[in-house]
């Protein structure tokens, strides 16, 4: 049988089926809840400092770019192919089931990588914030596993995960619910920081502006691409989503739209505010506030800071268990996986299974080197994505009236292939070979079990019979 096997758009009712009830409005928080975090709160400081300078606010117009120009991809996928399971769907849809598998275990990678690596983030700032206050915490469970230097395990890490795997197994509502509480929190600290912020700027504080030249810029591009990453966490929820035809392409869209705004402003007034020299630091717009004298405005926006990265990990974390459910609801994962709780009609065991994994990863494991797979993954799938409008437009034709379809086809579905090509060129050699890795890893996976569980095997032999 074929690795190729398309996956039909207008399937049979499942079995497996979560309840429709997000908005819009829903779509839009939960996607800046992943993408609105780690990008201001952590990003901006080291990569002004170590890479564009002032001019880090062209590299996050450049990232957003690349991202912009990817959503536009994804929005039009959502429109025509509103199912579960985002890029691994629209594949699956497009190329056949092999791509679809390896584009969804790209996705997982970076879904994955993310919520352990937030989580270390996360619990850096607390562990930053509690010697401050100059409150001992024990060696051995203050970092990962690193004998040499007396530590064993980041019990913070493993706690947060805790936490946000028990709100994720909740409801779909109550989790996004939280998420917007902390989301409006986050929004305020921002705002703090920036009106207040502005009467601290000093234009000699952009000279130079490009202190690396363009060069610079893009090498910020390739770091700061990370702090975009999350809005395809909009495409998960298509089973949970009403009208999603017209409401998964408005969250894609709303959320990377007022992202980018966001991290454009914000790079703006830091950099303003403090010499780039002095922002490689882990918490740069607290530094910042501390660096113009406001001490209790910095140990406000680190308290937010701590509280709200937990949107982040809520929002990948639900992302990460949905398209566990995806893949196991097509069968190249155990369907076991895809059992829903009979009361809160949500893939419960799927996700306490993938938040123990990612306790052992982020409590255990040094993700530096990991952590750079993530941005790898998504550049790949996202430079599959857009092939994916080329040959969809090819098959299938326009979308129908009222859909969402990319504009200027095929120049923007090429140019977003270029971009992410661009951005690739920028990462390391070593996070290539890691890279190939788990590839490798992914299509083992495929031909020993997925190939031989896949539901489409049942499909093929019904139409036979």
């Amino acid at each position: 049988m074929s690795y190729f096997r398309k996956k039909k758009i207008d399937e049979p009712k499942s079995r497996h089926m979560m309840e429709r009830h997000l908005t819009a409005k829903d779509l839009i928080v939960l996607g800046l809840g992943a993408i609105v975090g780690t990008g201001i709160f952590v990003i901006t400081g080291t990569a002004a400092a170590n890479t564009a300078g002032p001019a880090l606010s062209l590299s996050f117009v450049l990232a957003a770019v690349v991202i912009i120009l990817s959503g536009l991809c994804f929005a039009e996928f959502a429109a025509r192919i509103p199912v579960i399971g985002g890029p691994y769907a629209y594949m699956s849809v497009v190329f056949g089931e092999f791509i679809g598998w390896m584009t969804g275990w790209l996705v997982l990678c970076e879904f994955f990588l993310a919520v352990s690596s937030v989580a270390s983030g996360w619990s850096g700032y607390v562990h930053g914030f509690l010697d401050g206050l100059d409150l001992p915490f024990p060696q051995a469970l203050s970092a990962a596993y690193y004998p040499a230097q007396g530590t064993y395990v980041d019990i913070i890490a493993v706690l947060v995960l805790l936490l946000v795997t028990w709100l994720v197994s909740l409801e779909a509502k109550q989790a996004l619910r939280l998420n917007g509480i902390m989301l409006f929190v986050k929004f305020g600290l921002i705002a703090i920081f920036v009106v207040l912020g502005m009467f601290y700027m000093k234009t000699d504080n952009w000279q130079p502006f490009l202190p690396k030249g363009f060069g610079g810029v893009l090498q910020g591009a390739g770091l700061v691409y990370f702090a975009f990453l999350g809005f395809d966490s909009v495409s998960m929820a298509a089973e949970e989503v009403i009208e999603p035809q017209k409401n998964v392409p408005r969250g894609i869209i709303g959320s990377i739209i007022i992202s980018t705004i966001l991290y454009i402003i914000v790079t703006l007034v830091l950099t303003g505010m403090v010499p780039y020299t002095s922002l490689n630091v882990k918490d740069p717009v607290a530094f910042a506030m501390r660096f113009v004298g406001h001490k209790n405005i910095g140990a406000l926006i680190s308290i937010g800071a701590i509280m709200t990265l937990l949107t982040v990990c809520i929002s990948m974390m639900y992302s990460l268990s949905r398209m566990v459910y995806a893949l196991a609801k097509d069968g190249l994962l155990p369907q076991s996986l895809a059992r829903l709780d009979p009361k809160r009609h949500n893939p419960k065991r799927a996700t306490w299974i993938l938040g123990v994994l990612t306790m052992i990863f982020a409590g255990i494991f040094p993700l530096q080197v990991l952590a750079e797979i993530t941005n790898l993954s998504a550049l790949v799938y996202l430079f599959m994505m857009a092939v994916g409008i080329l040959k969809i437009r090819k098959d299938m034709g326009k979308p129908a009236h009222g859909e969402f379809q990319v504009p200027l086809v095929p120049i923007v579905p090429i140019l977003s292939m270029l971009m992410c090509v661009l951005l690739m060129t920028q990462l390391s050699k070593a996070t290539w070979i890691v890279f190939v890795i788990w590839t490798i890893i992914g299509w083992l996976i495929y031909v020993f079990y997925g190939h031989a569980h896949s539901i489409m095997n049942e499909e093929i032999k019904e139409e036979i019979r």
